[in-house]
């Protein structure tokens, strides 16, 4: 099992900056991939950023590219992920996902979410 937990999260102004952290621990050395999601009101859940463990490749969702950084801080086993130029359409909770592929597939692991709510 991959424990995760998320926190950074909160209110910002339009064009705003926040930082979200997620601290992973457990069988964390099963993990390929680790990133984020966030979910609108009324929406599907979407990836925003993320990447593989070992190569280091970080992809971003379209919307985010240029606004949104993901990093790592291996010695901590957490990842972060740095947003700037915030707008009301990034509102959502966000999730922090690792996951592996096992012998049955792809196993994910998910945070309890944090909120960010960005005013016009």
């Amino acid at each position: 099992q991959v424990q995760l937990v998320e926190s950074g999260g909160g209110l910002v102004q339009t064009g705003g900056s926040l930082r979200l952290s997620c601290a992973a621990s457990g069988k964390i050395f099963s993990i390929n991939h680790m990133g984020w999601y966030r979910q609108a009101p009324g929406s599907q859940r979407e990836f925003v950023a993320g990447g593989s463990t070992s190569s280091g490749v970080t992809k971003y969702a379209d919307s985010v590219k240029g606004r949104f950084t993901i990093s790592r801080d291996d010695a901590k086993n957490t990842i972060y992920l740095e947003m700037s130029s915030l707008k009301p359409e990034d509102t959502a909770v966000y999730y922090c996902n690792s996951y592996f592929f096992g012998p049955r597939g792809r196993v994910d692991y998910w945070g309890q979410g944090t909120q960010v709510t960005v005013s016009a």
